[in-house]
């Protein structure tokens, strides 16, 4: 047998691998700043669950089965299965409730370069009764800058819109029943051949006015402030309209008052994400210099997470990292680094077999202490054991022989300097905390 891997699911080496865990940490950790709790739910859920949410190209994608004479799925995204449980458990939860979701997801995609069949999401979501605070979309832009700032990923900028103007300003050119099919149109418009673009856009049979009037909206550019002035401009009578332009200003305001640098936030009235329930604020968020990569994170505010399981109104705003993906185009493009990194701060090695009872109690001494420390144990030369620890990148050694043995004072040698130092087990562990 061949030994392979199936095509669309990711694995690391272990320097590699580190490097993940570590972005994972930075962004739980960041979830964790700003309030937002853990939450695990399972990989299978009963197909029906799964299914209530999704459509089209999602019901297509997704791994179904049957156990005995129950119809069970794996989750496609993180959200449809917090719907389900705030609909479970909304008795349990204080509200707002804010949580944080960094698990696999599955879905059965044609296997191609960014596109994988399990993968990692990184989801947050706030969630609330009937009403949730404008403000907390303005948090979600503030988590993501933090993120992506610490670590020190390429020049960035998140692109925000609000569905709730373009679908005043479609109403105000008396083509409101064609909402949803033109948001989905202008979603792709950053994808499309303009050509193409233009002639989806006829195929949707509205007027040549009608047709002009939406590109000159959605192509409204400059920065911030002369956006929301030119918007104000326009003067629709339309209260959805006036509420879409409003909540803009006050995500943008309120951005910047938690510490979002101007540079970081634009304005896009083409950014309308293509999934049905955002019903205000949306986001993408696009590396400067690397376009190709996609929105690299995304999400938006929708008016009620758990109507397909009725009951209380929840409505909520959320944004989703997709990880492995990232990983993998930073990785692709050289924008990542591999140190040598290693989980132990000290590595034990001895002159013989004769002192591995020595290098055992000190390794257990140091862990008791909090000190992530490894005993190379293989029988093999003095010289190869060293090479194994410049390796693996460890940064303290510590060796044992016969004299470190009878006086009980070891030899510790800092890895990135090339010092050594005789010193005893109390001095050795307050070395490696410092």
């Amino acid at each position: 047998m061949t030994a392979r891997t199936l095509q669309g699911f990711m694995e690391l080496l272990p320097q590699e691998q580190l490097v993940f865990n570590h972005i994972k940490s930075v962004i739980a950790h960041t979830y964790e700043l700003f309030g937002f709790v853990p939450l695990d739910t399972p990989v299978l859920e009963l197909a029906e669950v799964l299914l209530s949410k999704s459509g089209g190209e999602t019901e297509k994608q997704i791994y179904e089965f049957k156990k005995g004479d129950t119809d069970l799925a794996m989750r496609f995204d993180l959200t449809v299965p917090l719907a389900k449980y705030v609909a479970l458990y909304n008795n349990d939860l204080t509200f707002p409730f804010k949580r944080y979701q960094i698990g696999k997801v599955y879905r059965g995609e044609r296997p191609q370069k960014g596109r994988f069949r399990e993968f990692y999401q990184c989801d947050i979501d706030v969630i609330d009764r009937d009403e949730l605070n404008i403000v907390y979309d303005a948090e979600l832009l503030a988590v993501i800058y933090t993120i992506f700032s610490r670590l020190e990923l390429p020049a960035f900028k998140i692109y925000i819109n609000n569905r709730r103007l373009l679908s005043g300003y479609l109403a105000s050119l008396n083509i409101a029943d064609k909402t949803v099919e033109v948001l989905r149109l202008v979603d792709k418009i950053k994808k499309l051949p303009h050509e193409v673009f233009l002639a989806e856009l006829r195929d949707l049979q509205l007027s040549e006015e009608q047709n002009n009037a939406l590109l000159d909206f959605i192509k409204i550019q400059g920065d911030n402030a002369t956006i929301l002035a030119k918007l104000g401009a326009l003067a629709q009578d339309n209260a959805e309209y006036t509420t879409g332009l409003a909540e803009l200003k006050t995500v943008v305001d309120n951005a910047l008052a938690l510490g979002v640098p101007a540079q970081n936030i634009q304005i896009d009235l083409s950014i309308t994400r293509g999934l049905d329930y955002y019903t205000g604020t949306v986001y993408e968020t696009f590396f400067d210099d690397y376009p190709q990569f996609g929105s690299v994170c995304s999400g938006g505010r929708y008016d009620n997470l758990s109507s397909v399981f009725g009951g209380q109104k929840f409505p909520g705003v959320g944004i989703s990292i997709g990880l492995t993906r990232l990983f993998d185009q930073l990785r692709a493009h050289n924008l990542l680094s591999f140190p040598k990194l290693t989980p132990n701060k000290a590595l034990i090695i001895t002159q013989g077999e004769e002192f591995t009872a020595a290098a055992v109690k000190l390794a257990q001494a140091l862990r008791e202490a909090d000190i992530a420390t490894d005993i190379m144990y293989r029988s093999c030369k003095f010289k190869k054991k060293m090479e194994y620890a410049n390796k693996i990148g460890i940064p303290y050694l510590i060796i044992i022989g016969e004299d470190e043995a009878a006086t009980g004072e070891f030899t510790l040698k800092d890895m990135s300097s090339g010092e050594q130092s005789r010193v005893g087990q109390a001095a050795l562990i307050a070395k490696l905390r410092g």
